[in-house]
């Protein structure tokens, strides 16, 4: 086995000594947008590469080498005459010739490109700023592609969606680290301030070998802000009706000549008791949070080394339950219920690159991270602890074969987790290490198919030794085109208390079928993924714009089922016959006027599962819904900041299946399905000068809202109450109000 990971790791060719030339490529308009995914290539040679999300390029140079190509899809395909390896900074004209075309169609926020093999989608921070975005959890409401909703009635926590499953199947990084897992699964991403996100990734599908085999419909990777990029000084201050208020501040400085550091703190506090419903339960949870982070960057371009330190410190607690619960008199009795959820938690990470000013296609990268987690916490009388610590490393050497069509990475990785859960009076413990090694191959002929295939190794001492192999391919038929395909497979130990905490809000049994397995007595998940898209842009009436289709299909081998279909239990055991997800999405993006853009999607799902009871959709995932976007800007004066944004984003979300309720007294049974749901979000942004502006918006302005939300809510000891029956908004309208200023 380690003789293996060994030739895995040695396997790259060794290259030349060469010269390099960098560049820029940049929109032919006023506001210079980068141009992401263009392609840059020597005439009449095998020579070339993409520029990355900054536009940004490094490529070999030779003296024989005298034109460069730059092309880029509704773009003029420029040939520039090079005489030295001095830096180029170029900017490219839209095939239209019209600059405010240019503006509109370019200066995208969230965008999916031509020319990469995955089915990646680029949000920047600007998309970001669109919403009331002050956390991870919250960055996703313009964006089709994933799906917010709550996980219970009486956490307030948002759960995720992605291809028609729960985050646990998603692979959640910050800056390609694997970060929200294991204890931190339920509320995690409630962990990332917004402001600290400076751009997100989302992959569809199995993702990349390089970052560890547990994604299985795909991948989130969120980048933070930079020391040396940031801002000097920025603050965000956030209040919302409900009486939530927020407050994030960035503090960066240059130390030296190649240190910088940035201290970035954020802290929200909600206080005020709501129960719209007259229900006798909190409609959301009171909460305090801090977070600080501490982090520093070391950049030296001539030695080719650069390097990131975080540090970071949080502190969470949350009090739910009945309005009148106070936990100094009432915790671990009957007379009202109540719960408080106290989360602490500390992790450092390093990144450590390094790129051969003289080879700049080979490089190496070394990422660690450490995290404590610990979570005390109560639901009523049912107890939940759980303190996880967690190691990661990651050794990744990148080169190419021949030319630069022709890239690899290779690499070694080691993970280790420690677990300590008391559920009740019930402790579980285990120890879990993986030792992997992995190979990705990237073919790129610059226009017309791109293929990334990768295999990894692993061996987990509860896992046992098994391969992962995933393959990417993008084939461009035509201009403005892109013809994906992607097949992967994808393993996991199932987190069941850890990911599940909302069963935990109701009276329910929790009943594990043991079957020998590695992890609580079962075997672990394991399933392929399969996918297809397709992107295609077009003009119409002189504007530009794109549609893009997907369809996806994950087939589960085995997965740990989670059972709610008896309303006094929750049951967990292994599957027995088949489990699927498919997933068909339509999307397209529109630009009419200058400034203004449209964003249509409707999305379909067929989630089924084998249970104990037989084959049934998933419950509370509708089969149908649609999404559509709508923003505009106001033109900008030369030389003047100031501006007007608008944005507004509709959810229609379709029936949802009920879990079972047949058995209960007619009186707590629920029909099949819930009604469809439909809200609507906007926001008002202005702009006073490029350091200050001030936003105002509102969430579900239209005021939908479920009544009833908990099952038997005036008996919450008794064997009917739960409150895991969420299908849409609990607390309703909700308006905001706040200002970000920051000093360059």
């Amino acid at each position: 086995m380690k003789k293996l990971l060994l030739i895995l790791l040695m396997l790259p060719s060794v290259i030349l000594a060469q010269n390099k030339l960098s560049g820029q490529i940049l929109e032919a308009n006023t506001n210079k947008q980068p141009l992401a995914s263009a392609n840059v290539y020597w005439l009449g040679t095998e020579v070339g590469t993409v520029t990355d999300f900054d536009g940004n390029f490094s490529l070999e140079y030779k003296s024989e080498y005298k034109k460069l190509v730059i092309s880029y899809v509704g773009f003029k395909t420029d040939t520039l005459s090079v005489s030295s390896n001095k830096f180029i900074k170029h900017n490219l004209s839209s095939t239209s010739g019209l600059d405010e075309v240019v503006i509109s169609a370019r200066n995208k926020t969230a965008s999916v490109s031509y020319v990469t093999a995955e089915n990646t989608l680029f949000v920047s921070s600007e998309e970001l700023l669109k919403a009331a975005c002050c956390n991870l959890s919250e960055s996703f409401e313009t964006n089709p592609s994933i799906d917010v909703n709550f996980a219970d009635a009486v956490s307030g926590t948002k759960q995720i969606k992605m291809l028609g499953l729960t985050s646990p199947y998603i692979l959640i990084a910050t800056e390609n680290i694997p970060t929200v897992r294991g204890a931190s699964q339920a509320y995690g991403m409630s962990f990332i301030p917004g402001t600290w996100v400076e751009s997100i990734q989302i992959t569809k599908g199995a993702g990349s070998v390089v970052n560890g085999y547990e994604s299985i419909a795909g991948q989130i990777n969120a980048e933070l802000v930079k020391p040396t990029t940031d801002n000097a000084f920025f603050v965000n201050l956030f209040a919302a009706a409900s009486e939530r208020i927020e407050l994030n501040t960035h503090f960066n400085t240059k130390v030296s000549e190649k240190w910088s550091t940035g201290l970035y703190l954020h802290g929200n506090t909600q206080q005020k008791k709501h129960d719209i419903n007259n229900d006798g339960f909190l409609d959301m949870p009171l909460y305090n949070q801090f977070n600080i982070m501490n982090r520093w960057q070391y950049v030296n371009p001539e030695k080719g080394w650069v390097s990131f330190i975080n540090v970071n410190f949080l502190k969470d607690e949350k009090q739910s339950g009945q309005f009148n619960f106070d936990p100094d008199v009432h915790k671990g009795g009957t007379e009202f219920w109540g719960s408080e959820i106290d989360t602490d938690r500390f992790s450092v990470a390093t990144k450590l690159g390094y790129v051969n000013p003289e080879l700049p296609w080979r490089s190496v990268g070394f990422q660690t991270a450490y995290s404590y987690h610990k979570q005390e916490s109560y639901f009523g009388l049912n107890i939940y602890n759980i303190e996880q610590k967690s190691v990661y490393s990651n050794l990744i050497y990148n080169s190419i074969i021949s030319d630069s069509r022709h890239k690899i990475k290779t690499g070694l990785s080691y993970t280790l987790d420690t677990y300590k859960e008391t559920v009740s009076t019930d402790f579980y413990s285990r120890n879990e290490y993986d030792f992997g090694g992995f190979f990705e191959y990237a073919f790129n002929n610059l226009d017309k198919l791109n293929i990334t295939a990768g295999i990894r190794i692993d061996y987990n001492n509860l896992l046992g030794t098994f391969i992962t192999p995933r393959l990417h391919a993008k084939y461009s038929p035509w201009e403005k085109s892109a013809l994906r395909l992607s097949v992967g497979r994808g393993k996991r130990s199932a987190n069941v208390f850890a990911e599940n905490q909302n069963m935990l809000s109701s009276s329910r049994a929790i009943s594990i079928t043991n079957s020998n397995g590695p992890v609580y007595g079962l075997d672990p998940e394991i399933a392929w993924n399969y996918g297809v898209s397709y992107l295609q842009g077009f003009n119409l009436f002189g504007r530009k714009g794109d549609v893009t289709l997907d369809y996806y299909i994950t087939d589960f081998k085995n997965q740990v089922v989670v059972d709610y279909e008896n309303p006094q239990q929750v049951n967990f055991y292994n599957l027995e016959g088949k489990s699927f997800a498919k997933s068909f999405q339509i999307e397209t993006s529109y630009s009419p006027f200058a400034r203004f853009n449209l964003k249509f999607a409707y999305k379909n799902y067929d989630v089924q599962t084998d249970y104990k009871s037989g084959q049934l959709e998933k419950a509370l995932t509708p089969k149908h819904r649609f999404f559509a976007n709508a923003s505009y800007e106001t033109h900008k004066e030369e030389g003047s900041a100031k501006q007007w944004k608008f944005d507004a984003t509709f959810n229609w979300i379709g029936k949802q299946r009920f879990y079972s309720t047949q058995t209960n007294l007619l009186a707590y049974q629920l029909p099949e399905y819930s009604p469809t749901v439909s809200t609507l979000n906007m926001q008002v942004t202005k702009v006073f000068t490029s350091a200050f502006e001030v936003y105002v918006g509102g969430e579900n302005i239209t005021n939908v809202r479920q009544n009833n939300p908990i099952l038997d809510a005036e008996n919450p000891f008794g064997s009917n109450f739960d409150s895991n029956f969420v299908y849409g908004p609990v607390f309703g309208s909700n308006y905001y109000a706040g200002l970000r200023y920051k000093i360059k």
